[in-house]
């Protein structure tokens, strides 16, 4: 559900953006910090997509993101390397600080692969929280908060009826969402706009909004769902081309012919 107008939404253009740290440096794994760009070098990441060139300096700035960017192009490393990178360099309080939310339990099943090995070399404490997690995990989460949690809308919304869950938040400083236009315009993204307002009354401030898609028909206004009325966010368009190799094959003229 979105407001009627959508004139009070703030967008940085490139030209109001200051010299920014993608100036800095040609490589901007470069500005991760050393632990990150170790695994990044493990990985055999040969060199940043171009949505991780434009996403990671600006995330690192502390920039509400809405990266638009075809699939398979590095979006996901795009949000999260930088996250990580600021993670490691926060005070190493108990608390969830980051909230990865995607529309689907099979997502968030396939992102706990995908950070695993990330977070487990880190020491990063990663979590899954949706309605097919077991009472016994809940119960473990509730006790010892994770550094990540990747969860659902829903799930978010149950977790703001539990004390203990409450207090665990009030450490939240990013929230990325996966598939953002999945959720825009629809009764379920209403519900997670709601419960992160919530989330930003109990903990009395901002957290850094990333959302991740690979199409949107109305950017602006999937933008505003991500933040807010009246935040400031930046769109960042990636329209990758694909190399495509043809192959033609045509018969040999014979003396007939």
């Amino acid at each position: 559900m979105f407001l009627q107008s959508i004139s009070s939404l703030v967008f940085r253009l490139p030209s109001e953006v200051p010299s920014s740290l993608s100036e800095i440096s040609e490589n901007v794994f470069d500005l991760l910090v050393k632990p990150v760009r170790k695994l990044v070098g493990q990985k055999g990441f040969p060199k940043p997509t171009k949505p991780q060139e434009k996403t990671i300096p600006k995330i690192l700035e502390g920039k509400n993101i809405l990266l638009i960017s075809p699939t398979a192009t590095g979006k996901t490393e795009a949000a999260f390397l930088p996250v990580l990178s600021m993670l490691l360099q926060a005070p190493k309080t108990p608390g969830i600080k980051v909230l990865y939310i995607t529309p689907l339990r099979a997502l968030n099943r396939d992102m706990l692969e995908r950070l695993e090995w990330w977070c487990n070399n880190l020491d990063i404490k990663l979590a899954v929280r949706h309605g097919d997690t077991e009472q016994k995990e809940r119960t473990r989460q509730s006790r010892s908060p994770p550094d990540i949690l990747i969860t659902t809308p829903e799930t978010l919304q149950a977790m703001l009826s539990g004390w203990l869950l409450r207090q665990h938040l009030q450490s939240l400083r990013w929230v990325i969402i996966d598939e953002v236009h999945e959720l825009a315009d629809s009764k379920r993204g209403s519900q997670l706009s709601l419960a992160l307002e919530r989330v930003r009354h109990l903990i009395c401030n901002e957290f850094q909004m990333i959302g991740l898609s690979a199409t949107i028909g109305s950017p602006e206004k999937v933008a505003q769902f991500l933040v807010g009325d009246k935040r400031p966010v930046e769109i960042i368009r990636v329209p990758v081309a694909k190399l495509v190799k043809l192959k033609i094959l045509f018969p040999k003229p014979t003396e007939e012919d």
